[in-house]
């Protein structure tokens, strides 16, 4: 495997990986305002057309092409895969198992991702940690499930429908499926990226996506929510604020972080999510942490601190 290009400043790719953290926290707190309201679905795919506009802008003001035209046949490959894998494969597991198994146990599974990437990424780039990030990553993963278990219990109980319950096994099939799709999205990615330019990259991404999502919901008929959705004014303004700091922004880092260091150690950091999401709801008033919460939060932190070599 070629040596990694050397970053712009110290530890440019963990505080982009953390960037990656802090734009899912106001991605997830927009996208859940518009689900409640057009459903998440359909939030899904709508968030992808807005992502490619914005990502055409930017292309035009930084590189001068709206489109990533000048990407190599082997970008246009792998990172078309990746937006699959990630955008179309992983989120519909993930939103799925949401319905089957609740947000709670959802989330924990998607705590898989950064394991599963350390192996995929040894696996097909190489990629080796060193025992101090193998303990960071543990440490973290660990803090950010043990946060999230405490959150559900402190916040509003979720009760288990029958048909979650007889569905339990095909429920966690569905979160590795969503923590799989993330994790080798990301790995395909820094395959296919090289050295070509991160916000153009995610724009091949996002266009895969956008396929993958415009055949499924072919298949699946719902282009009658998609109708009744671009009437939700409100909605739109929520997921367009999500488009910007999700697939364009967000993702945009994540291949920023991933150029620059190990992608075990990238979506080990971009985990925290959960972890930076707590004082926004605590200042919020939405909910109550309690004392759990703040102790796995203070161990992913810990953790954190290690992945940073």
């Amino acid at each position: 495997m070629p040596a990694p290009p050397i970053p712009p400043f110290p530890h440019a790719g963990e505080l982009a990986a953390l960037g990656t953290a802090g734009c899912w926290v106001l991605t997830a707190l927009s996208f859940e305002a518009a689900g409640k309201r057009i459903g998440s679905l359909t939030v899904n795919l709508l968030r992808l057309p807005m992502a490619i506009a914005l990502g055409a802008g930017a292309g035009w003001f930084l590189r001068g092409q709206a489109l990533p035209l000048d990407a190599s046949g082997h970008a246009w490959l792998w990172l078309s895969i990746s937006g699959l894998v990630g955008f179309t494969f992983g989120d519909l597991c993930l939103f799925r198992a949401f319905v089957v198994i609740g947000p709670r146990l959802s989330t924990l599974m998607m705590a898989l991702a950064p394991p599963l990437t350390v192996v995929i990424g040894w696996w097909l780039l190489g990629e080796v940690l060193s025992p101090r990030n193998l303990l960071g990553m543990t440490l973290t993963v660990f803090g950010v499930g043990w946060a999230v278990l405490e959150r559900r219990r402190s916040g509003t109980a979720e009760h288990a429908t029958p048909a979650a319950t007889r569905n339990i096994g095909w429920g966690v099939l569905l979160g590795l499926g969503g923590a799989l799709g993330q994790a080798g999205g990301l790995v395909l990615s820094k395959l296919g990226m090289g050295e070509y330019d991160p916000f153009a990259a995610t724009q091949i991404r996002v266009l895969a996506g956008t396929a993958g999502y415009l055949v499924l919901f072919t298949l699946l008929g719902r282009w009658g929510r998609v109708v009744y959705a671009l009437g939700e004014r409100r909605a739109l303004g929520h997921t367009a604020i999500g488009a910007f700091f999700g697939p364009f922004l967000g993702v945009s880092l994540s291949l920023l972080a991933i150029r620059y260091t190990a992608t075990g150690v990238a979506a080990s950091l971009m985990a925290t999510t959960p972890i930076l999401i707590i004082p926004v709801v605590v200042l919020l008033g939405k909910e109550r942490v309690g004392p759990g919460g703040w102790l796995g939060a203070g161990l992913a932190v810990l953790g954190v601190v290690l992945l940073f070599d």
